[in-house]
Order: C-alpha cells, then structure tokens, then sequence
C-alpha cells in the first residue's frame, strides 16, 4: 500500500538537487566580480553563481585546497626540515630559511594565516616529494570533491598557463574544507601567538559570523576571496574571483543568502514515520516560497514486515518535483 504525504515541511538535504539563484545584486557602490558563487556547506546547493563555470586563476585560494590535502593525509605533528626549494619563493612568505625545522602543522598556519608561498612549497614537498606530483594530486583530489574544471599546477597560486579554477569549483572546494574540524579551526584563528602570525583575511573582523577563509591577489587574478561565515545553523561558503572590492562584495553576496535562504530539518534521525523509523537526517536550504511547496512522500510496503529493524518502506524528499533526498525506514517494535 502506497501512502503520500505532502505538505510544508521546511527545509532539506544533502544530495544532489543544486538549484541555483540566478543573478547578480551589487553592493553599496555598484561592484561586481569577473565571477562569483555561494554554496551551502552541508548540502552543496548553489545559492547564488554569476560566471560561476568561467575559468580563472585564483592566485593564493589555491592554498585552500593545499591545506585540506595535507590536514587530510599528513600527521600535524610531523616535523618538516625545510629544503632549499621552499626557502625564498617568491611572493608572499613566512620568510623561511634552509634547514629551520617547523611541524606540519605550523606550515599549515603559516600558509593559511600569512598566506607564505614557501610554506607551500614545503608543505607540497613534504606531502609529495616533487611539485609536479602534488599538483597533479590537487587537480585529482580537487574532481573528487565536485571540482571538474580546476587544474592545477602548483601549490600556492603563483601564475601558471594552466593553473586554473572556477568560481563553483572553488566553492565546493572550500566547502569540502569547511566540514573538517582542523581546517576550520586554522582558517577561523586571527592570531597564531607561537609564530606571531596574524590572520591577512579581514572578513574575520568585519563580518557578522565570519569563520574564515582565504584571500589572494597576483596582477593576473585580480584580488580573490573564499569567505566562510555562518548564521543560525546555516555555513555558507562565498568566492569571488578578480573582485575589486572582494570584502565588500563577499558580504553583499553572503548577506543575500542569508536573507533569502534557511536550512531546515526535514527529517531527524529515529523519527517515528508511521510505525517505521528514519535512519538519517535530512536538512537543506530553502527559501520561505520553496518551504511552502516542499513534499515529502511515504511508500511502505503491503503487507508490512513482521521483524523489527525490516526495511518498511522509503521516504522520498521532492522539491517542485525534483528528488532531494531518500531513505529507506525500517520497521519498529510492535
């Protein structure tokens, strides 16, 4: 026997539906980016994109998937001796020399904080042994996490001919990032008093539930921007890429998706559907017209099972029709 339930639940999942907002609002002046996206952290759901495929170099945001690579494979505690290729990299440093001995996890602040291109370097080696390879570990880890048209050729965002990204690429990098607890804890530090180091991104000061992330500028990108910030239950993550006025533009765009957008429960874990229970939760972001129209569908099987803990049925999540989320439910005590 099939049973349909629909009504206003509220808000949902974590699955594949991305339903972008299409258009760009400016900010107070009238800026723009060459290319922006907002995405929720839980779910994936594109909030806002404008150019959001168009490929770009995005200089020192390529450090944030640098960082999740090494925090994901490498030991914190392992101690790096820094080799002659690091010291001195152009660009952006933490002025390391030959021979100093720093943990991973130093470089990682060293990287994240002050944005130094040799702690790249050393980090990249260290993880890799060569530049090519951990590049070419970037570009694969970078399609593993939804980033299909990023390649990447080194580890700091230096100007390469085929180092690039895109606006939703590096979004749902950093949103990959933003679910780990050691990621989130460097990027959302604003002094790391063991070095001194104080934390270049200024969204940590000036933005209402800022937590990060990573700014960066060469000639070429223009000045770039991944933003993490987060407001009753909801994390959101911002790019804007060549942005002339990349803080003011990022809380414009962040400002928006939290206006028009709320992550709901639409389903809890152990939630009693009909003398069957749900197995997982289900949140996503909705705005107040889509949480009116969400539906939510039960099927359960005839005749029911006689065991406890027997699939019942499925639970299907739509949105305007669309499949959001589904799980089986699983017979309780009766």
């Amino acid at each position: 026997m099939n049973k349909f339930l629909c009504g206003a639940l509220a808000a949902a999942a974590m699955l594949c539906a991305v339903l972008p907002l299409y258009g760009v609002r400016a900010d107070a002046e009238g800026n723009f980016s060459k290319a922006e996206c907002v995405v929720e952290v839980s779910s994936r759901r594109i909030l806002h994109a404008e150019n959001a495929a168009l490929p770009l170099p995005m200089a020192s945001t390529t450090k944030v998937l640098t960082a999740i690579i090494v925090i994901e494979d490498c030991d914190l505690t392992d101690v790096v001796e820094i080799p002659a290729e690091a010291a001195g990299t152009e660009g952006s440093s933490i002025y390391l020399r030959a021979g100093e001995k720093y943990t991973v996890e130093e470089l990682l602040y060293g990287l994240m904080l002050r944005s130094g291109n040799d702690a790249a370097v050393a980090l990249a080696l260290h993880h890799s042994g060569s530049i090519s390879a951990f590049a070419h570990e970037m570009t694969v880890r970078a399609a593993f996490m939804g980033a299909s048209d990023s390649v990447f050729s080194n580890p700091h965002g230096l100007p390469a001919a085929e180092h690039r990204t895109t606006a939703r690429d590096l979004a749902l990098i950093a949103a990959h990032a933003m679910q780990n607890a050691v990621f989130r804890t460097i990027v959302s530090t604003r002094y790391y008093a063991p070095r001194g180091w104080t934390n270049k991104n200024k969204m940590l000061s000036t933005y209402d539930g800022a937590i990060g992330i990573k700014t960066g500028f060469t000639s070429e990108a223009g000045r770039c921007l991944v933003t993490g910030a987060e407001r009753n239950g909801m994390t959101v993550v911002s790019v804007v890429l060549n942005s002339p006025s990349m803080y003011e533009r990022s809380a414009a765009i962040l400002d928006n998706a939290f206006h028009d957008y709320t992550l709901t429960e639409l389903c809890s874990r152990g939630e009693c559907v009909e003398g069957c229970r749900a197995e997982y939760d289900f949140s996503y972001p909705l705005t107040q017209r889509e949480r009116e129209t969400v539906c939510r569908e039960i099927a359960l099987t005839d005749p029911l099972p006689a065991s406890e803990g027997e699939i019942a049925g499925q639970m299907r999540i739509l949105l305007e029709n669309r499949l959001l989320f589904s799980q089986n439910l699983y017979m309780m005590e009766r």
